[in-house]
C-alpha cells in the first residue's frame, strides 16, 4: 500500500503515478569490478632471487652451539636496577654541600688524569686506555712514498692505501723496557703529533700495545717507533681480515 502525498496544483495524474512508481523501484546495484594492484604482485617471479638455498642446521647442531656458547657475565634484574645507587646526591647521609665538594674534587682528579697531570695525593687513580693523535701538516714533507714490496702487497690484496692498520708492541719488542714506560713515551709522541693518523690504545690483559694508522702512513710510524721509543726486532703490520701484510 502507498500513500502519496501532493501539493494542489499537482494534480497530473499521470505524473503521479510516475512519482509513485519511481518511490517504489528497487535501487540499481553496480557490480564492482575485481581489485587489481597498482603494483606488481606475483611472489614467484621476483626481480632479485637467492643464488642457493638458505642452510639448514640439525637438532644436534643446534645443541652443540648452545653448548659452545658461553652464557653473559652480566646478568642485571632491570626490576632491582637503582640508577641512584652510586650517586652522591641521592644517599640520605650527605648533605648538598659535602655532596658539592666531592664532586668537584672528582671532577678535577679526572681532568688531571686525562691532562696527564699527577694527582695531589700521589696516588695513581685512573689509567688511560686511549690515545689520538691529528695529522700535522709540517709532517707531509718528511714521509716518503711506500717501498715497493708493501704497493706490491697492496696491489694483490685489492688494499687502499687509507686502510687502517695496526702494529703491535710485545714486551719482546721493548729493549728490556717496562710497557708502561713505553706507554707513556707513546703518549708524549701523540700529543705532540709526531704520528699522523694514529691512534692507540694499550691492552694490559694481554701485555700489549696497538697503534693503528692509515697504511699510507705507516711505514713512517713504524721509522719513528723504532727511533722514539728504541725498539727492537721486527714489528708485523695487521690489517682486519687480511692479517699480516707486511713486517719492518
Amino acid at each position: 500500500e502507498v500513500v502519496l502525498h501532493y501539493r494542489p496544483h499537482q494534480r497530473d495524474l499521470t505524473e503521479l503515478q510516475k512519482f509513485a512508481e519511481a518511490a517504489v523501484k528497487e535501487f540499481p546495484v553496480r557490480q564492482l569490478p575485481g581489485f587489481t594492484p597498482w603494483f606488481p604482485n606475483d611472489l614467484y617471479r621476483l626481480p632479485l632471487k637467492p643464488k642457493k638455498q638458505p642452510p639448514v642446521i640439525s637438532s644436534e647442531e643446534a645443541e652443540e652451539l648452545k653448548q659452545l656458547s658461553t652464557p653473559s657475565e652480566c646478568n642485571v634484574d632491570s626490576s632491582n636496577y637503582d640508577c641512584t645507587k652510586n650517586l652522591l646526591e641521592f644517599q640520605s647521609n650527605v648533605n648538598r654541600g659535602q655532596t658539592l665538594i666531592r664532586a668537584q674534587n672528582v671532577h678535577r682528579q679526572i681532568n688531571s688524569e686525562i691532562h696527564g697531570e699527577p694527582p695531589s695525593d700521589g696516588k695513581p687513580k685512573l689509567k688511560r686506555s686511549w690515545s689520538v693523535s691529528l695529522c700535522s701538516p709540517k709532517l707531509k714533507e718528511k714521509i716518503l712514498p711506500l717501498s715497493q714490496e708493501l704497493q706490491s702487497n697492496l696491489e694483490r690484496l685489492k688494499l687502499h692505501a687509507f686502510y687502517r692498520a695496526k702494529w703491535t708492541i710485545e714486551q719482546s719488542t721493548c729493549n728490556n723496557q717496562n710497557l708502561e714506560d713505553i706507554w707513556v713515551k707513546l703518549n708524549r709522541l701523540i700529543k705532540k703529533n709526531e704520528l699522523p693518523s694514529c691512534n692507540a690504545t694499550i691492552q694490559r690483559s694481554v701485555g700489549q700495545i696497538w697503534i693503528f694508522c692509515d697504511i699510507l702512513y705507516c711505514e713512517y710510524v713504524r721509522n719513528i717507533l723504532r727511533e722514539k721509543l728504541s725498539l727492537t726486532d721486527k714489528m708485523n703490520l695487521l690489517v682486519h681480515k687480511f692479517g699480516i701484510i707486511f713486517s719492518l
